[in-house]
């Protein structure tokens, strides 16, 4: 039976979630993920779990967060003047915004942290930084 390799598109149902079981994201009711192993389009950990399976195989993967999305960089923990802020912007805990950079112009997306008096503390880094990280995987299909 053909396994997948590096250069392969494979289609793959997956269920991921924490280490403390909660789901951050799934194929359930929809199309299954498609991708070219070995390319990057995908991270390293994923990638490497789906190596080698069988169509119609499945396997609980546990991706360690350098294997994910890294470690949690404090240099893009940034404390922001919440002045410079527009006023209908809402600053809620947990909420996300699109920041432009200076230079590039290129849009960052960022996690309200903290919000004081005069500062936010907004954090730049992926929302899976620094997580261990669990799939469940289903190798649907290999695509020659």
């Amino acid at each position: 039976m053909k396994q997948a390799q590096a250069g392969d598109t494979v289609h793959v149902h997956y269920k991921g979630t924490l280490t403390d079981g909660q789901l951050f994201d799934s194929s359930e009711g929809r199309e299954p993920l498609s991708f070219q192993l070995g390319s990057g389009m995908v991270i390293k950990g994923f990638d490497d779990g789906v190596t080698g399976m069988a169509i119609g195989e499945k396997k609980t993967i546990n991706i360690p967060n350098m294997e994910a999305y890294g470690p949690v960089n404090e240099e893009m923990v940034i404390k922001f003047p919440k002045a410079q802020i527009p006023a209908d912007i809402p600053l809620e805990i947990g909420s996300s915004l699109n920041m432009h950079q200076e230079g590039n112009g290129q849009t960052v997306q960022v996690i309200v942290k903290e919000v004081g008096d005069e500062f936010v503390v907004l954090d730049a880094n992926h929302p899976l930084a620094g997580k261990d990280l669990i799939f469940e995987l289903e190798l649907v299909s290999i695509a020659e």
